[in-house]
């Protein structure tokens, strides 16, 4: 039978573990930030894999401010997780996104610009939110190797949010950038 000590040994291990899984998991506006990354990086790849530029610079045009949200929203989610070195893994999340997409395309062969060159039709008819830019990417099973899993109880530390920034301190990206 085991001892006291390492059934309280065990219970403090579990008590400790919460609080750290609800900060690294990703909330829900988190989630949708992601899957909006998701659509803009497959679009991309599909841009220059496909000599479809123009049409990336209209999906751009068109939802600059719901691709600047999903930015801030999973930058935020880096710094609130990564703390000092959320920048750095946001840069490595973008190029691992992009890699994804990319090897995806590569599977794919001479089939990858037939099967999502309809992707920009879907994304362009879209409402202007990121919710219905995220549904898109959800709806046609995006890759989105974010290694997060979502919060599924609400705790203080994961109901804990970016504390709101001034409009002078919004840093403009560019949309190339992302």
């Amino acid at each position: 039978m085991p001892s006291i000590r390492y059934i309280a040994a065990g219970l403090a291990a579990v008590v400790i573990a919460t609080p750290v899984l609800a900060q690294t998991c990703v909330q829900p506006a988190e989630k949708t930030a992601f899957d909006v990354r998701a659509l803009q990086s497959q679009l991309m790849v599909a841009a220059l894999a496909c000599q479809q530029q123009d049409q990336y610079n209209v999906f751009v045009r068109q939802y600059q401010a719901e691709l600047g949200n999903a930015y801030r929203g999973i930058n935020a989610h880096y710094r609130r997780t990564a703390g000092a070195r959320g920048q750095t893994t946001l840069d490595g999340y973008i190029t691992h996104l992009a890699n994804a997409h990319s090897q995806d395309g590569i599977r794919q062969g001479t089939n990858f610009c037939r099967n999502v060159l309809p992707l920009f039709t879907v994304a362009l008819a879209a409402p202007k939110t990121t919710e219905a830019l995220a549904a898109v990417a959800v709806q046609n099973n995006l890759a989105n190797p974010h290694g997060r899993p979502e919060c599924t109880t609400a705790t203080p530390a994961a109901r804990t949010e970016a504390p709101a920034r001034s409009r002078t301190n919004v840093r403009r990206v560019s949309a190339k950038a992302n």
